[in-house]
């Protein structure tokens, strides 16, 4: 019989801004050394939103464990604290601003959930899958057809009557980054 090893990491935190990226890094520097690569960017995803609902929402303090573990094909990712009240996912109206974190963790993960915790705590848990299904190559026999259609053209931007700027600037993002 062979056996294989899981493999286990455990940071222990304040649910707070700063914080929060730092365990995102440390998550990612984790997956990086056991070779799951692939996995960086939802498992980062998911433990942010996990984190950012105990910041949000915890009580009495924002103190919680974030444990990933790795056993055989399957990287779970939890976050452990110590208020008691199970989450809830909400259908966010369409321009609200918060409320969707859970229903992303659902929609990236194979599966994800939330089990008491002794008698003031809770888990909340994803699990994602470790290995990827095979790309099949395209059928060697499959024809594809390129329809012939002219390029379109970027609109012209015209000059303004102060002749410094033009009319119609391109949109400019107003966040850093």
């Amino acid at each position: 019989m062979i056996s294989y090893p899981s493999r286990h990491c455990t940071v222990e935190l304040q649910a707070l801004p700063s914080r929060i990226g730092q365990v995102r890094r440390i998550v990612s520097a984790q997956l990086r050394y056991w070779h799951l690569d692939p996995l960086i960017d939802r498992a980062s995803l998911g433990v942010t939103e996990l984190l950012s609902n105990v910041h949000r929402h915890a009580q009495p303090d924002k103190t919680c464990t974030v444990e990933i573990e790795l056993l055989l094909d399957r990287l779970t990712v939890s976050v452990r604290d110590s208020d008691p009240r199970m989450p809830v996912v909400d259908d966010a109206e369409p321009l609200a601003t918060c409320g969707r974190g859970l229903a992303m963790v659902a929609a990236m993960s194979e599966s994800w959930g939330v089990r008491p915790d002794g008698e003031s705590g809770k888990v909340v848990w994803f699990t994602l899958p470790t290995s990827t299904p095979p790309v099949t190559a395209p059928s060697l026999h499959a024809r594809h057809t390129i329809l012939d259609k002219p390029a379109r053209r970027f609109a012209e931007v015209g000059a303004s009557a102060d002749g410094l700027r033009p009319d119609h600037a391109p949109a400019r993002s107003a966040v850093a980054g």
